[in-house]
């Protein structure tokens, strides 16, 4: 069964991993401008402003667009590119039209990256579920951070084609790679994926083969692991756990913790503000859900 993305459903969360791909930019690129990009990366993630990031950050972009000319085969900077215009093409873009164009090029950049790292994922836009599941075995620890790239990258570009009925058949393929990225980065994981798992575990109703229990279970590893730090996963386990299952009491009172914290943490402020205005809507919406 077929489920449409909704067109907001990932728009807070797909942000929480720019820790990832930014932090991960800082080290790859170290030799051409290592204090610039730590710097740059710290900044962003802690700015309390979306709007100066919307029109700074495309800088940024340029500038990794002028890494992957000069070096078009390397996994590392591909692999940092792709998250970037992943999650400003999901978070920033203007419109419909804008948003598929930047997401389409951070889907590319990861593919590339894949690619040059593990030969069968090259034919991954062609592959079956059963053909794809099949190389994730193929896919060890030492490769992880590029699943979770391309996976990531992925998430963004279907949520900017969320009306292509052909794009969002790819889902379930996206929660087996997540699936898998689980098992194979052990202490390295990027939490964000447990909310990632969440979602895709929600998106559809238990009748037609949403999984809410499991669901719930890796929203709440998602809030320990940041020790509720990461204000977006309570978001998320909100829309899409608990309106999932008409939870009102449990639906507000993750929204009214989110309004209520103190955004400013270390590496989470600005998906912090974006959280916060997103709980705001849904708690004044919620007397004609509910």
């Amino acid at each position: 069964m077929r489920t449409v993305l909704p067109i907001q459903r990932l728009w807070t969360v797909l942000l929480l991993s720019a820790s990832l791909g930014l932090g991960g930019c800082a080290s790859l690129v170290s030799s051409a401008a290592t204090g610039l990009t730590d710097n740059l990366s710290v900044a962003i993630l802690n700015q309390d402003d979306p709007e100066i990031v919307r029109l700074g950050a495309p800088s940024f972009l340029l500038f990794l667009d002028s890494l992957v000319e000069g070096s078009p085969d390397d996994p590392d900077i591909l692999s940092a590119g792709a998250t970037l215009y992943a999650t400003y093409g999901a978070v920033f873009a203007e419109d419909e039209q804008r948003s598929s164009r930047l997401t389409t090029r951070a889907r590319r950049y990861a593919l590339k990256a894949m690619c040059e790292t593990y030969e069968p994922a090259c034919g991954w836009p062609d592959a079956t579920y059963d053909e794809f599941v099949a190389t994730l075995d193929g896919i060890g620890p030492k490769k992880a951070e590029y699943l979770y790239s391309y996976g990531f990258a992925s998430l963004a570009f279907l949520r900017a084609h969320s009306s292509d009925w052909n794009s969002l058949a790819e889902l379930p393929q996206i929660e087996a790679l997540f699936s898998h990225y689980l098992n194979i980065s052990g202490d390295e994981v990027n939490g964000s994926v447990y909310t990632y798992m969440g979602i895709l575990l929600t998106l559809r109703p238990p009748a037609l083969g949403g999984e809410p229990e499991k669901a719930r279970e890796f929203f709440e590893k998602a809030i320990a692991v940041t020790d509720g730090k990461d204000l977006g996963a309570k978001v998320e386990f909100a829309r899409g756990y608990a309106k999932l299952l008409y939870e009102r009491e449990l639906h507000d009172r993750l929204l009214t913790e989110v309004v209520k914290a103190d955004p400013y943490q270390d590496g989470f402020t600005l998906s912090n503000v974006l959280a916060q205005e997103d709980a705001a809507l849904l708690l004044a919406e919620a007397d004609d859900y509910f």
